[in-house]
Parts: structure tokens; sequence; C-alpha cells
């Protein structure tokens, strides 16, 4: 019998203590569409609303619920063109959220903003792919003088 093989990403759920507020980043930052809002109705733990992101059928569910205690690295990554990284960066910016450049890189493994949202999910937006960095790790690190 063939082993069982995942087909893909499905979707992605995050915990929110405002479901306007992640909507507002969600449509302005990611460009994401609203697809379904549960408004009065519980189908699932709590208030949900869903919507597709990207160029697949990559959704994201939000609920409501309490906010993450802290912040941390655990993080959810997109891809982008490095030509709309000046887009990018506006939009967050634009919202007011906790932003930062690219962690310290060697060459070759992309540029990324970070960005937090109110309820302490961390979003990366990369330009990088897997191949492009498992290529660069075959070369030794190079060395830091500061």
């Amino acid at each position: 019998m063939p082993e069982p093989r995942i087909e893909g990403l499905s979707h992605m759920t995050f915990i929110v203590e405002n479901l306007d507020g992640m909507e507002e980043i969600l449509v302005t930052v990611l460009g994401a569409r609203k697809i379904y809002d549960s408004e009065d109705k519980t189908f699932s733990l709590s208030q949900e609303r869903f919507f597709h992101v990207g160029a697949t059928d990559l959704w994201i569910a939000i609920m409501q619920g309490q906010s993450l205690p802290s912040r941390s690295y655990n993080h959810i990554a997109f891809k982008f063109t490095a030509a709309d990284l000046e887009t990018y960066r506006q939009r967050i910016e634009a919202l007011g959220l906790d932003m930062r450049e690219t962690r310290p890189r060697v060459a070759g493994e992309g540029r990324s903003l970070y960005f937090h949202d109110r309820d302490n999910h961390l979003f990366e937006l990369h330009t990088g792919t897997l191949p492009e960095r498992l290529e660069r790790y075959k070369q030794p690190p190079v060395e830091s003088h500061s």
C-alpha cells in the first residue's frame, strides 16, 4: 500500500480578540478577501471568519478568543516578489503594526519583512525559496567582523 501523502496546506487558524482588527490586517496587508463570516452563529468554538489569501486555495480562519500571552519567533511566512517589498512595508506601516526588517541573513537567503498582529502572532513576508536557501547553505558561512 502506498504511503499516505500530505497534498498541501489547507488553512491556518488564528485566535484573536478583535475580529475586525485582524480582518483589517489580512485585507490591507495580505490582500485577503473575506469569504465567510459566522456573525452571531457558532459552528466551531466561537465566532469566526474565513479569508482567501494569495493565488492558491489557501485560506485563513480567524476565531474570536484570547490573544497569545507573549510573542515568540513561531511564525507563518508568505512568499512575495522582491519588487513588492516597499508596497508591503507601506501597508504594514499604515496600520501601525510592529514591523522589523530581515533578521541577519547570509546572502542568497532572500529578504523578509516581519510584523506582529495585535494578538502576538508573527507574520513574515519572504522573497526566498527553499531551493535557493539550500543552495546557499552548501557554501561555508561568511564570517562576521563586527
